[in-house]
């Protein structure tokens, strides 16, 4: 039915596509050339006038050119006898006056803010949970030593412990890192640099002992120690502090324990250990327990073979409500010192009398630390367990604190102090966080006023109710 066929093929070619393309023109548009040009233009010369008044007070000139005869000037002499009188009487009556008394003039601003400089850190220290448990300048002023310890449960644990040392002048300081570390079998309790050798430390540890270190033997620092001797404190060793001796020229290091015993020792060079020159206890029959304060010497039984055991207390004061962490005797009157305890109060003694002359408020809990200024007689500051360092001023009226440190961290108690006697606006506080803290203080809390000396012998006259 269908077959395949094939057909010529049919093509028309598209006559408008070539209309179009005739169609087509090419145009063009260009702007003209812009022209541009550079111009510039400087002063070159510049004027500078004055000018400046001239004298015509004709009385003024003839003082500058005869400055002698002021006196014959027209009324100037009427008028100082009309005033000699009145200006003398307002001077006889102001030299009587005390409106003014403790008024110093100073030029400089006075900046009452307490600036933090330093923030030092061991870092073995801080990764052990250990606390900073005494603080102590060297005797130039440039370095901080401090000790670390810890307090467990209310009592010191015996775990290994560091020494460690940062000289804040050397430009190179790492806060978080010292500059020399010792490291201490035992806990640290106490810590005194030598008033005199930068280099020499003495400690007492938590074992009884009594060490002497040498900071410029970097192999082996310790110079002297007392050893687990007959002689030695058999409780931790609470404080200790280099003493003059009787030749004035040496040293020895004087220190006490919890048990009451109170030990000066000598350093032998030739044996390199210390050597009990003194020993002195306190017995139960000196502690005050009546109105009468003065006591006989007692008589103790010797528990040390090389010296004797003496008793020499004669006078004892009314106890406070709970242990005394912290005494400090006035560098300024030697009558006077300060003791600080669980009672959260700082009571300003005499050696006179019984019963303390004032007795503050620091804090509603402990204070570990209480110490007067190096340059003011009448300024002190003590370390909270609440971490804060409250600084009091005795001139003022008030009884509340003339500055507060409070350097932060909720639960970490200050338990140290020490003022730079050097460098005066220094303070260095110690905390249970394992951090040293370095402050500066104003100069209106290190700058002494005129009358603040006799302000302090008022106060130890005074007789304590």
């Amino acid at each position: 039915m269908f077959t395949d066929e094939a057909q010529v093929p049919v093509s028309i070619q598209s006559s408008w596509r070539k209309s179009q393309q005739t169609a087509q023109e090419s145009r063009g548009c260009q702007t003209r050339a812009i022209h541009s040009a550079e111009a510039g233009v400087q002063t070159r010369s510049s004027v500078i006038s004055s000018t400046q008044t001239e004298l015509q007070d004709h009385v003024t000139t003839q003082f500058l050119q005869d400055p002698q005869n002021v006196l014959h000037l027209s009324g100037l002499k009427d008028f100082l006898h009309q005033v000699e009188v009145p200006v003398i009487r307002e001077l006889v009556r102001n030299s009587k006056s005390h409106a003014f008394d403790g008024f110093q003039v100073n030029w400089e601003e006075h900046n009452k803010m307490v600036l933090c400089l330093h923030q030092l850190q061991h870092p073995r220290a801080l990764e052990r949970d250990l606390h900073v448990t005494s603080v102590s300048w060297s005797c130039t002023g440039a370095v901080i030593a401090c000790a670390y310890g810890r307090m467990a449960e209310g009592d010191w644990s015996n775990d290994k412990s560091y020494v460690c040392t940062w000289n804040l002048d050397h430009g190179g300081l790492n806060t978080k890192q010292a500059d020399l570390v010792i490291d201490v079998p035992t806990a640290v309790t106490s810590l005194c640099c030598h008033p005199k050798h930068p280099a020499l430390m003495a400690g007492g540890l938590h074992s009884g002992e009594v060490v002497i270190w040498d900071t410029s033997q970097s192999t082996d620092p310790v110079l002297a120690q007392t050893g687990m001797s007959a002689d030695s404190h058999r409780e931790p060793v609470c404080q200790v502090t280099w003493v003059a001796l009787q030749n004035k020229r040496d040293f020895g290091v004087l220190s006490a324990c919890s048990g009451g015993r109170i030990l000066l020792w000598t350093v032998s060079s030739e044996q390199g250990k210390l050597v009990l020159k003194a020993a002195f206890a306190l017995v139960q029959q000196q502690v005050l327990s009546s109105r009468t304060s003065f006591k006989t010497p007692a008589a103790v039984s010797s528990e040390y073979h090389s010296v004797p055991l003496r008793a020499p207390a004669v006078f004892s004061f009314r106890p406070g409500s709970g242990p005394v962490h912290s005494i400090h005797c006035s560098p300024f009157h030697r009558n006077l010192f300060l003791s600080a305890g669980t009672d959260g109060l700082a009571h300003l003694h005499s050696l006179l009398q019984t019963n303390p002359l004032r007795s503050l408020r620091v804090s509603d809990t402990y204070v570990f630390k209480v110490q007067w200024s190096p340059t003011r007689p009448l300024l002190f500051a003590a370390a909270t367990e609440q971490g804060e360092v409250k600084i009091f001023d005795l001139s003022r009226r008030s009884l509340r604190p003339a500055a507060t440190i409070d350097p932060g961290g909720v639960g970490h108690a200050a338990t140290c102090l020490a003022f730079n006697c050097q460098n005066t606006g220094l303070l260095a506080v110690g905390k249970t966080d394992g951090t040293v803290g370095v402050w500066k203080l104003s100069t209106d809390l290190t700058e002494q006023i005129p009358t603040e000396s006799h302000l302090l012998e008022q106060i130890a006259n005074q007789v304590a109710e």
